[in-house]
């Protein structure tokens, strides 16, 4: 059975041995990088610096809740780079080359902090099914497949863990259930949930429609693995406000998994999914029809792309 303390202990022991002066962490407020920050942190205190990106691409309220939640336990960096991730994704379609987009500018940022503070190590919250996944051609991984030109050396304290044991080792931190008990989210965050180009518009619209879905499964006091929006290629004909409308079409994926290696679509009461869909085609303009996925993992990944 898997002892969260004594790993604890020894991730912190090893940590102070093997990273040595100022280090840079890549703090999303996932339960990885949190957990990550907090391990570090015992070890070597001031001299980790938590790099919270904001891409734009968060889901609602997210960056100031992260800030908030960590930049009275941490040091804290809050890097507003919005412009920049859109600017680099405008025309780019395929999902491979999005997150490859993505990770670049990542590590460019990272760099720069680095450079910043003089710092030599990059630490990131690497688990097990991201390597095993990325090696297994299943996915690319921001955490895992880097492009070049990092000038950090890479510390993944969590990389032969799986979810459960990071949470069970996040509560033993003393990190909130918020954090703890955050459902996965990817490094790429709503732009791989937006199935076409990423704009503004459409990262907003997607965003709208997330917190629908997970307002509403909180409501229901339901405990599921994950639970998103994305936003399909296309439109569809409805009718909104007695008028006939072109819009846009959302699909809602809610699954059940133990390790994120393979995972079910949930059973979700009827009357709870229609009040998803009567309110994401209410509250957002311009969505006219909403799905919920069925497709399990396999054949089907937990994200769309």
């Amino acid at each position: 059975m898997f002892d969260a303390e004594k790993f604890i202990k020894n991730a912190v022991e090893e940590a102070k041995e093997t990273v040595v002066g100022k280090t840079i962490i890549a703090l999303s407020g996932g339960v990885d990088s949190s957990t990550c920050a907090m391990l570090v942190g015992k070890a070597i205190g001031k001299n980790l610096v938590c790099v919270f990106v904001d891409t734009g691409f968060m889901r609602k309220n997210e960056p100031e809740r992260i800030k908030e939640i960590f930049e009275t336990k941490v040091n804290f960096e809050f890097a507003d780079a919005q412009e920049r991730f859109f600017d680099a994704l405008k025309g780019i379609t395929d999902p491979e080359e999005k997150r490859k987009i993505i990770g670049k500018i990542y590590i460019e940022i990272f760099n720069e902090y680095a450079e910043k503070y003089k710092a030599k190590f990059l630490v990131q919250g690497t688990i097990a099914p991201d390597w095993i996944e990325t090696k297994g051609n299943i996915k690319s991984h921001h955490n895992v497949a880097l492009p070049s030109g990092m000038t950090l050396e890479l510390y993944e304290p969590l990389r032969d863990l799986y979810k459960e044991e990071v949470r069970k080792v996040a509560r033993v931190l003393g990190l909130s259930e918020e954090i703890s008990e955050r459902m996965p989210f990817p490094g790429p965050g709503l732009a791989i949930r937006v199935l076409e180009e990423v704009t503004k518009e459409k990262v907003e619209i997607v965003r709208e429609a997330d917190a629908i879905v997970r307002e509403e499964i909180s409501y229901s006091n339901l405990k599921v693995w994950q639970a998103f929006a994305v936003l399909l290629e296309g439109k569809a004909t409805g009718v909104k406000r007695d008028k006939r409308d072109y819009g846009y079409m959302i699909a809602v994926r809610i699954v059940e998994s133990k390790d994120a290696m393979t995972a079910n679509a949930k059973n979700i009461k009827w009357e709870i999914l229609q009040r998803i869909a009567s309110r994401i085609t209410a509250e957002i303009p311009h969505v006219t029809r909403v799905l919920y996925d069925l497709t399990s993992k396999p054949p089907a990944t937990i994200e769309f792309e």
